[in-house]
């Protein structure tokens, strides 16, 4: 029991030492990293970032890419960043939220760049992954797929690989899969 006084009146001093403010939240090296990072932003004009959460949560947000070359021009994608409190040693979780017909992003929005596995190293940045994001969308690469089957219609005939991607933007199917309209 006196324990729990010591407690309560260690609180009471912190709160008072702060002049009535709510206690100041500690951040995470992971956080001070990725405030810097977001602060030296340079965003391809086809990519906005949001913050869902508010600014006070940076640790997830999304991130929208509207590709204006390729095969996936005039279409919008939404990702979601994870970024971990022992970032920038262990690289952001990123999901596509937007079912996408692509060789390397699956149906459920799991997303195949090698900066995001093997490759990643604490010098790179936020910006780097989205720029990756953004190469992705102007140069599939059908030779590291998640989806081996647009990778092997992208590698065998071109022409149908993009009848294909315009039909699953457009809100069709594709083979068994069906898709939301994402073109806008």
């Amino acid at each position: 029991m006196i324990r729990l006084f010591k407690v309560k009146e260690k609180q009471r001093e912190a709160a008072e030492n702060n002049n009535g403010r709510a206690p100041v939240k500690k951040q995470s090296p992971g956080e001070l990293r990725l405030n810097k990072d977001i602060s030296e932003l340079n965003l391809p004009q086809t990519t906005k970032i949001s913050f869902p959460n508010g600014k006070d949560e940076l640790m997830n947000f999304e991130v929208s890419i509207r590709p204006d070359e390729g095969y996936y021009r005039s279409g919008k994608f939404e990702f979601t960043f994870q970024v971990s409190p022992t970032y920038p040693h262990e690289a952001p979780k990123v999901k596509c939220k937007t079912k996408v017909y692509h060789p390397n992003i699956d149906l459920e929005g799991n997303v195949c760049l090698n900066i995001l596995r093997e490759d990643w190293k604490p010098v790179l940045n936020i910006n780097t992954v989205i720029y990756g994001l953004n190469y992705l969308f102007t140069h599939p690469n059908h030779e590291d797929p998640l989806n081996h089957e647009a990778a092997a219609v992208l590698r065998d005939n071109p022409k149908t690989f993009e009848a294909n991607v315009r039909r699953a933007m457009s809100g069709g199917y594709v083979g068994n899969n069906t898709f939301s309209r994402c073109i806008y």
